[in-house]
């Protein structure tokens, strides 16, 4: 069993402590908090986990409108990594169709607020937070704070995030 993390890699303010995590706004291009090939990675163990169930269906919590900027968060990628899903599973070639779901993909953050907050989602228990202290209070500044905070107000919705400011 190999035993890896992202971290290994680098190249990502999420995953190598000598690159700052930005704290002046979402900047135009991708930003240095993309973690190369997260979600291929994540999809991929999700797809061999599917067909050892025998599961049709994956869903994942990608955003392509209030994002920052990850390509791996677009809706024309979710597409390729269904088609690809489909050549390259057994379950796929034999006819029986795996299908991606990105149910967020195009939602707002105040839409996501207001989805998870109808279903009874207990926000006080996450964090979206790129620099989160060990007890789990979120920074406040950095872009994912920002957006998160701005969904809330938006959505008109009492901000439960556990701030260090």
């Amino acid at each position: 069993m190999i035993n890896f993390g992202l971290a290994q890699f680098g190249g990502s303010a999420l995953t190598d402590t000598s690159i700052a995590v930005p704290v002046d706004g979402v900047q135009a291009g991708i930003p240095v908090t993309y973690v190369p090939a997260r979600n291929t990675i994540m999809l991929s163990l999700a797809l061999a986990w599917a067909e050892v169930l025998g599961s049709r269906d994956i869903f994942v919590g990608v955003n392509a409108v209030d994002y920052s900027g990850y390509p791996d968060c677009r809706p024309e990628y979710i597409a390729a990594f269904e088609t690809m899903a489909n050549l390259a599973t057994k379950a796929g070639v034999e006819g029986q169709k795996l299908h991606i779901h990105a149910p967020l993909i195009n939602l707002s953050k105040a839409e996501i607020i207001r989805t998870g907050h109808a279903l009874g989602v207990d926000y006080g228990l996450t964090v979206s937070c790129y620099q989160a202290d060990e007890l789990g209070r979120a920074c406040a500044v950095c872009d994912s704070c920002r957006l998160r905070a701005e969904g809330f107000a938006a959505a008109g919705i009492p901000d439960p995030t556990p701030y260090r400011t």
